[in-house]
């Protein structure tokens, strides 16, 4: 790619999930006193010739923000959900050493569809 091309190319890190909540979110106080908000999301492959049976992708989401944050203390397991954000990977210290961790930070989130209710 020549630099002419570089310029005019824009950089984008934008996701649209729309899925199932495979559980509630969790809130998770981090040492720094900060607090996040983690859930997941479980999105269906489409079916294919190359992969006759369904599978899913299995995507975790954090939610660092306030208006997000109120969203998503409500979802329940099962509920169907369309999720905004960015791929981040998050890089933090555990007892064995530095780990990092890759999530789609979530910018907004809507309920389509809620749960059944048992």
């Amino acid at each position: 790619m020549s630099g002419r091309d570089e310029a005019a190319t824009e950089a984008v890190n934008e996701v649209r999930l729309v899925g199932r909540v495979s559980a509630p979110a969790e809130e998770k106080g981090l040492p720094s006193g900060d607090s996040v908000w983690t859930f997941r999301v479980v999105v269906d492959r489409p079916v294919d010739r190359a992969r006759p049976r369904s599978s899913v992708d299995t995507v975790d989401c954090a939610v660092w923000s306030g208006r997000p944050r109120r969203s998503v203390r409500a979802l329940k397991a099962g509920d169907v959900i369309e999720v905004r954000g960015a791929i981040r990977r998050r890089f933090f210290q555990t007892a064995s050493g530095a780990a990092s961790r890759v999530e789609v930070e979530v910018g907004g989130v809507q309920v389509i569809r809620r749960a059944a209710s048992a």
